[in-house]
Formats: C-alpha cells, sequence, structure tokens
C-alpha cells in the first residue's frame, strides 16, 4: 500500500482543489447536525485499488466520518457488490464525495486493465510492468494500482537507475565515438548499487549493448520474429524487455517470444476510471417510530 503520508499530501491537494473555501451547497443546504450512511458500490466488475485512498478523503474532511472497508485493494468484484460503507456527518460526506470517488474509480481502472493485461500472459514468463507514463501527481497511486492489479512497477522516477534511450545513445555516441565504450565508461560512474537498461530500436545495436555490460536491454517496436531473434542472441546474458506496439491484442505473443519483461504506457495513461458510485441509504424507520408517528397530534397551523 502507499505510504500514508503520501496518500494524505495527495489526498489534502484535491481537497483543497475542490473546496478552497469550503462546500458552499451543503453548508447551505444540509443542517449541520445531519448524518448520513452511504455505500460505495460497483456499477460494473473490475478490481479494487484505492479504499485506504477513498476513506482519507473522509478522514481529512471531518474525522467523526467512518469508513467501513468491505473490500480490500486488489479484490475482483461484479456489478452490484457494496465495496465500503461511510456514516457520518451528511455534510462532511457530502465534500468529500467527489474526491474519494475520483481516487478510488481512476485507481481500480488503473488495476482493472492491469489485471487484464496479467490473464493475457499467463503461464508465460513475461512479467507486465508499468511505465512513467502516470498522471502528474499521481504516479504513487497509480504504482500501486498497477500491484493491485497483479502487475510490477518499472523504475518509479529518472532518480532511480540509468536507462538510455535512443536520444540518450544519440549525445552518447555524437562523434562517432563507440558506443560498447561510451556504454563502459558510463559503468565506471555509476553507483555500484545502480541499474542499467539500454533502450535498442535494432538488432545489430545488441552486441556493441551487451559488451557495454547493460543489466537489462529494451528492445523497442520489434516484430515478434525480431524479438525471438534478440531473446536467444542475449541468451540470459541480460534482462530483456519488450516495450512499444503493446497491447491486449499484441501483448501474449510478445510474451511467448520469450521475452522477461513487458513494459505497458497503457497501463496508466490510457486505463479509464471505473464506475464506482456513492448511493447514500435511506433507512426505513422501525414500526414503533412510525406507530408514534401517526399517533402524534396534527402540529397546529396557524391561519
Amino acid at each position: 500500500m502507499t505510504d500514508v503520508r503520501e496518500i494524505d499530501r495527495i489526498v489534502i491537494a484535491a481537497l483543497d482543489e475542490d473546496a478552497p473555501w469550503g462546500d458552499l451547497t451543503s453548508e447551505t443546504l444540509i443542517p449541520v447536525e445531519a448524518t448520513a450512511t452511504a455505500d460505495l458500490v460497483a456499477r460494473e466488475p473490475g478490481v479494487l485499488s484505492g479504499v485506504e485512498v477513498f476513506a482519507a478523503a473522509f478522514r481529512l474532511t471531518d474525522p467523526r466520518i467512518v469508513v467501513e472497508r468491505l473490500a480490500a485493494d486488489g479484490d475482483a468484484f461484479e456489478a452490484g457488490t457494496v465495496l465500503a460503507r461511510v456514516t457520518g456527518p451528511a455534510r462532511g460526506i457530502l465534500t468529500a464525495e467527489r474526491v474519494g470517488l475520483n481516487l478510488v474509480q481512476r485507481m481500480s481502472g488503473v488495476a482493472t486493465l492491469t489485471a487484464r493485461y496479467v490473464a493475457a500472459v499467463a503461464g508465460t514468463r513475461a512479467r507486465i510492468v508499468d511505465t512513467r507514463k502516470t498522471t502528474p501527481g499521481l504516479r504513487s497511486l497509480e504504482r500501486q494500482a498497477v500491484r493491485d492489479g497483479g502487475g510490477r512497477n518499472h523504475r518509479r522516477s529518472l532518480s532511480d537507475a540509468i536507462m538510455a534511450k535512443d536520444n540518450h545513445l544519440a549525445v552518447l555516441t555524437a562523434g562517432g565515438r563507440d558506443l560498447a565504450t561510451a556504454l563502459r565508461e558510463a559503468r565506471e560512474r555509476m553507483p555500484h548499487t545502480a541499474h542499467l537498461e539500454v533502450e535498442v530500436d535494432r538488432l545489430d545495436q545488441l552486441d556493441a549493448v551487451l559488451a557495454g555490460g547493460a543489466d537489462t536491454i529494451m528492445l523497442d517496436n520489434f516484430t515478434l520474429d525480431d524479438l525471438r531473434t534478440g531473446v536467444e542472441r542475449i541468451g540470459g546474458r541480460a534482462v530483456v524487455e519488450a516495450s512499444g506496439g503493446v497491447s491486449l491484442d499484441t501483448v501474449a505473443a510478445i510474451a511467448a517470444t520469450g521475452v522477461d519483461v513487458i513494459s505497458v504506457g497503457a497501463l496508466t495513461h490510457s486505463a479509464r476510471a471505473l464506475d464506482l458510485g456513492l448511493d447514500v441509504v435511506i433507512e426505513a424507520p422501525s414500526s414503533d417510530a412510525a406507530t408514534a408517528a401517526s399517533a402524534a397530534p396534527a402540529p397546529e397551523v396557524s391561519p
């Protein structure tokens, strides 16, 4: 799960954006003493992610609100499932509703899409991983959603690993420098704990990249035949990652080539929000209360 401090930072920013000077509608229409109960209900099947983020929206709005988790992150569910129940001051529930829903819908959409990719490569050695193509400010939450869907995380940021892509290589080898030598020199400057990944877009780059000591080699936009050839030529000397042109229609065939990792930007940049709703629960009065109400004298009406 994402660290609670990170969750609070993101949720506080979202609440401040949505109600910078308070909730004018709730404060005008809803009595301060009113309470409510509302259910988080699935409108379609999916995989849950973000239940703690959803709960934080209410906790940070009014600590008197109680959120009962009825499902856990990573759980699959069907349409109609009640995933959580919210009880407490009505004003706070109505104020936090949209922020809580926006975040849990977004995260559950990412988890649900990820689960579909993971299912598509079942039985192969390939693991499905995300990319840095995340919503600005929401990377921590979207990375958690990928994990909740059964996927894995790539590097979190530019600070976490060395990943030489095509533009890096173009600058690195400017003036005719040998790629293998340039990579070896780069390795000498790396911290000993760092990981070196190099992207290639042609098979004829493999020998130089292997000689340069790459830990992972990304085969970018390769055909299936070239992926198979690349896996064979690398021969276990580096982790093989496939990227580019990956969709639910193509991912199984890519996995079947023998690659170790398939990075999929669509997990985060193309996932749609899952349809979840927050429904206020209207409780019917008890029979005793109804009898007492019917027996009470009618109020006097002023002329």
